[in-house]
């Protein structure tokens, strides 16, 4: 009888290991659908897929879905994108975040994730899930990135809906679009009636100092921009204004390498020097410097009016610096006008 029962727990035991030993594999065996996530802080289509879209799938799927966070911190990190970007066909302009990709399915834009993303989710689980894409450069991006699902990056960025920034930064960014075109409107204006006879009269006195001061100004400001653009640091926007984002943008570099800070800074240097030369100079260059700085002033605030238009609508994102260095600029052009408007106003004889 002894024997029989020790027969019986031997066997239990017997039973109850290799049970436990099949339950494991199980368990691990699980299918797993691995994503990467590209974003940017300050980006407000970024912050509501950080924190209205995820959490939700994240909390349904748990340890089945597994999410890779790369934040795009400066330009060094944005190239990179544009080149894994171009390694999946895709070029420049069809590029922004946030960008999701998973296996070799791209999903750019909050809507895009918004609607495709689960199921997506549900046909690679159906499927018996899917590892990271296997591509070098995205094994280089990588170790930079943390996991979605252990990290309460979510629960420390704020909502774009309750924070307001980009609903103020945009009202200020048509208040000052509306801006730059009456000022053009007026300056045509005064340039028509110059053509007539009737110039502005010059600015005398501590008038006259307000160019130099705004160039100083705006010159601060480009250099600033130029700085965050070389160093790849984060840009101190303030309460209004998504800067960062403006910053990583393709548009940032015209012609794709040159920094727009810095052409800035080269145009505001320009204006001060030739405002310089006039004050100390009486040589024929002398003569020509109001309507020199009446140009570059005119093709700043064109250019303003551009940049402008981009952050409305292509980068739905604007800076607090550009949109400063815009109202400067333009100013400038205003302040400039009585000298373009006398030289217009002189005769051929006079001449």
């Amino acid at each position: 009888m002894r024997k029989t029962i020790i027969l019986l727990i031997t066997l239990l035991l017997a039973f109850t290991a290799t049970a436990g030993v099949k339950a494991a594999p199980f368990q691990e065996e699980q299918p797993v659908v691995h994503a990467v996530l590209f974003w940017t802080n300050g980006c407000q289509y970024c912050s509501q897929t950080l924190t209205t879209i995820l959490p939700p799938l994240q909390d349904k799927y748990q340890s089945q879905l597994s999410i890779r966070l790369i934040e795009l911190a400066g330009s060094i990190d944005v190239d990179n994108l544009y080149a894994f970007g171009a390694s999946l066909g895709l070029a420049k302009e069809q590029i922004a975040v946030p960008f999701l990709l998973v296996d070799h399915t791209m999903l750019i834009g909050v809507d895009e994730i918004n609607t495709r993303l689960p199921g997506l989710v549900e046909n690679y689980l159906a499927s018996g899930g899917v590892e990271y894409p296997d591509m070098p450069l995205l094994s280089e991006l990588f170790p930079k990135g943390v996991d979605f699902a252990s990290s309460n990056l979510y629960l420390q960025l704020v909502p774009p809906s309750a924070a307001g920034t980009n609903t103020a930064g945009t009202t200020m960014a048509w208040v000052i679009m509306v801006f730059m075109g009456l000022a053009l409107v007026f300056a045509i204006v005064m340039i028509l009636r110059a053509l007539q006879g009737k110039p502005l009269n010059e600015f005398k006195g501590w008038m006259d100092l307000i160019v130099p001061v705004l160039s100083l100004l705006g010159l601060g400001a480009s250099i600033y921009l130029t700085y965050v653009e070389v160093t790849h640091t984060r840009a101190l926007c303030g309460p209004v204004g998504d800067c960062n984002a403006v910053q990583t943008s393709p548009y940032a570099k015209l012609f794709g390498f040159l920094p727009i800070g810095l052409l800035g800074a080269i145009g505001y240097t320009a204006i001060l020097v030739t405002w310089l030369w006039r004050r100390i100079r009486r040589d024929p260059l002398a003569k020509i410097a109001g309507p020199a700085m009446y140009a570059m002033a005119l093709f700043g605030t064109l250019f303003s009016v551009y940049l402008t238009y981009l952050e409305l609508f292509v980068i739905h994102a604007v800076c607090i610096w550009c949109l400063s260095s815009a109202v400067i600029i333009t100013t400038l052009m205003l302040f400039n006008l009585p000298p373009i408007t006398q030289w217009l106003a002189i005769s051929d004889e006079d001449e």
